[in-house]
């Protein structure tokens, strides 16, 4: 299939862009092609689809279950208790109304985290969206839990390739205080064996750290260099409390951080995320939304904007995470933490991108795109979005989405009152 879109605003220019299959084939001024498609972008603004770096999408239906707590009694008093009785059925329809929301908004690609992974490809693969998933470990130091999950991974991985090539397979220890040094060992070395990434969650609170160096005699950083975990196929969610010498292991081993601004306000679980530091010492940064019972939504353009001025406020510096820099945050890093090439609209690049409104409110007066974008503007200034070459929302319009957003809404009460 090709589509042609005419007349878009595209680098400040008014441009064409042609899309053949799944990938950009020609950018450029009135290009003449008999395409299957053809879209009008007259007032309308061409940027690249979002990258959430950090999410549990099957968690939205939490959204409002269980707010103002700190993190581990949240975890362990309301989250884990609840997640005991989630089924596949549950995860398939929370995963399908965390897409919805996320192409609602403006999101092509997405790293989540969480149980029964199949349920969440399935209901990924079929809303159109771009997904790196990974199955939720948490073993805590049981070894027959241990190999129950490392089954549980080698059977997800092996089904790959029953589902699109949008979708990537990773692997998700959730933390050191939740996973064992065993598993961790062995989840590195199946990473590596089988070129796929990781993601785990890092130094989110100041107790993990403490705790950190209760069991392990060390931080989180070092305790994870002490065994060789670390590496360039890890990304680590939230990454608050690290220190000078932690960022230098990071840098050395060529580990990525995602940044979850509005879970962290949220939890007050740390509001000094270092930006700067970790951009000196080469990082890259990508920013998330976390869980939609965390941060409550899963728009990037709030998370984009909260990443950002809490940056400012934090170290005091109007000038930290600017507008271009945030942006990029959460568009061009993709292809480094993902291996997807995307979040850059340019020839060659697959095409998942985002047709914005200009004539909203928010983007008016249209001085500067990226300023609007990241600091006026939230996920309804998005009109139409395609992924993988394919239109998924076009006018404000999903195909079903008031069927999930019933469906997902009797599932979430149901699974409540299971818990009762």
């Amino acid at each position: 299939m090709s589509i042609l879109i005419k007349n878009i605003e595209l680098n400040k220019k008014i441009q064409d862009i042609l899309i053949e299959g799944n990938t950009i084939a020609r950018i450029g001024s009135s290009i003449d092609y008999n395409a299957d498609i053809e879209i009008d972008g007259t007032n309308k603004a061409l940027v690249p689809g979002l990258f959430n770096g950090h999410t549990h999408a099957a968690m939205s239906l939490m959204r409002g279950y269980a707010d103002d707590m700190p993190l581990m009694p949240w975890l362990q008093e309301k989250i884990w208790p609840l997640e005991k009785n989630i089924t596949e059925e549950d995860v398939y329809w929370g995963t399908k109304l965390a897409c919805l929301e996320m192409i609602k908004t403006g999101t092509t690609l997405f790293i989540d985290m969480y149980h029964h992974a199949m349920a969440s490809a399935r209901a990924t693969d079929e809303m159109g969206i771009r997904g790196m998933l990974t199955l939720a470990v948490l073993d805590f130091n049981d070894k027959e839990i241990s190999e129950k999950f490392k089954k549980e991974i080698e059977q997800f991985h092996r089904a790959k390739t029953a589902f699109s090539n949008r979708l990537e397979i990773a692997l998700g220890p959730h933390a050191i205080y939740t996973v064992s040094k065993e598993m961790l060992c062995w989840m590195k070395g199946y990473a590596c064996a089988n070129n796929i990434r990781i993601q785990t969650h890092l130094s989110e609170t100041e107790i993990e750290v403490k705790d950190s160096i209760s069991m392990f005699g060390c931080r989180p950083v070092n305790y994870l260099n002490s065994i060789g975990f670390l590496g360039p196929e890890i990304s680590f969610a939230h990454s608050i409390y690290i220190n000078d010498e932690e960022i230098k292991m990071l840098a050395d081993n060529g580990c990525q951080v995602i940044h979850n601004p509005a879970s962290n306000l949220k939890l007050a679980s740390g509001t000094h995320f270092r930006y700067g530091d970790l951009k000196k010492a080469g990082i890259t940064v990508g920013i998330g939304t976390d869980g939609a019972c965390s941060g409550n939504n899963l728009d990037m353009y709030e998370a984009m904007k909260l990443a950002s001025l809490n940056a400012k406020a934090a170290w005091n510096d109007p000038t930290l995470w600017n507008a271009d820099e945030t942006f990029a945050a959460a568009t061009k890093t993709a292809e480094i933490i993902t291996g997807f090439k995307t979040g850059t609209i340019d020839v060659g690049y697959l095409a998942d991108i985002a047709l914005i409104d200009l004539k909203k409110p928010e983007m008016t007066p249209n001085f500067n795109l990226i300023s609007n974008l990241v600091y006026s503007a939230n996920g309804s200034v998005v009109d139409t979005l395609i992924c993988d070459g394919n239109i998924i929302m076009k006018n404000h319009h999903v195909d079903g989405e008031e069927e999930i957003i019933s469906k997902a809404n009797e599932i979430a009460h149901n699974l409540v009152a299971r818990k009762k």
